[in-house]
């Protein structure tokens, strides 16, 4: 494979597993690092983006449960930013220890990314991201009395806040992101969708939101000018009739195959539906460009011999 400009998506398995805590999370970044390195050992350029579900959510409870007059609790915007912060920490401190070990001279940067959406975006008034703790229904309707949020029932498993979950629209870091690309620096950004800001009257404004990371990425990835989107999830590869007799994996496959796939509703929505619409949108907007879903570990497999699915 010639020298690439990548972006890659981390799936939230990249980072947490069953402990939440900073060190189990440092250790399965450390983990990660000795995958993603294969790229750059290829001689690519590598841009990484990653989720951040379960850590918001964690922070969120924490901020719940410490919330006072004295020290009242952050907004999900500020709490976002936190965790694109420290989770971008964990990552370009694993990164370059392993870029050390290989004896490759790069310097990782992360970027707290803000990512303009649209304030007139429908998902505003139609809020549907579940966020943080279950509540029982009395619970939650005396949060909804003291507190403007929205809480809805959630599967049967009880009642959780929901925000809104716009498009993203511009990346506002996007020249310093690509300087540091252009530079020959590893770069983490867009972490967990990026913030969420609004634009009004010329300000930047943060907003009670959660960006799709799977969306966001591509939105990175086609503005850069990427080659290769690589949406990294818990499989090997992506399947049609998924754990059925007749499943089958896929492997090169064309956009309009896949978009044949989504009528058919072959991809679970919320898991692996909007990583194939991730990657049929990059495909879409980048001339010979390809995206890639495939596990981490299946990653030096792609890189050697192309096993994995491939949109193009």
């Amino acid at each position: 494979m010639s020298k690439k400009k990548i972006v890659v998506a981390l799936g939230g398995n990249a980072i947490l597993s069953s402990d939440p805590s900073a060190q189990a999370q440092k250790k399965a970044l450390e983990d990660t690092a000795s995958y993603l390195v294969h790229l750059i050992k290829s001689g690519h350029e590598l841009i990484i983006t990653h989720g951040n579900g379960p850590q918001v959510g964690n922070l969120l409870l924490q901020n719940i449960a410490a919330d006072s007059e004295k020290n009242p609790a952050f907004p999900l915007d500020s709490l976002v930013a936190m965790t694109e912060g420290s989770i971008g920490y964990w990552l370009q401190n694993a990164m370059q220890n392993e870029l050390a070990k290989e004896g490759i001279d790069k310097t990782v940067a992360s970027v707290v990314t803000q990512v303009i959406v649209d304030k007139e975006d429908p998902a505003f008034s139609n809020l549907s991201k579940p966020i943080g703790p279950f509540y029982t229904e009395e619970e939650a309707k005396e949060q909804m009395a003291k507190t403007d949020a929205t809480f809805k029932e959630d599967a049967g498993r009880g009642w959780r806040k929901v925000v809104a979950s716009p498009k993203p629209v511009a990346i506002k870091e996007l020249d310093a992101i690509s300087s540091l690309v252009n530079a020959g620096h590893v770069v983490v950004a867009t972490g967990g969708g990026g913030v969420p800001v609004i634009e009004e009257d010329g300000q930047l404004k943060g907003v009670e939101a959660v960006i799709d990371k799977d969306f966001a990425s591509q939105k990175l990835a086609n503005d850069l000018g990427a080659d290769l989107f690589i949406v990294l999830t818990g499989v090997d590869y992506a399947y049609v009739n998924y754990n059925k007799p007749d499943q089958k994996k896929l492997e090169t496959v064309s956009v309009d195959e896949m978009k044949e796939y989504i009528k058919e509703n072959q991809f679970a929505p919320g898991s692996m539906l909007p990583k194939v619409e991730a990657a049929i949108q990059f495909v879409e907007n980048t001339q010979g460009g390809q995206a890639v879903i495939t596990s981490l570990e299946n990653l030096k497999a792609f890189i050697e011999d192309g096993a994995a699915t491939i949109i193009q």
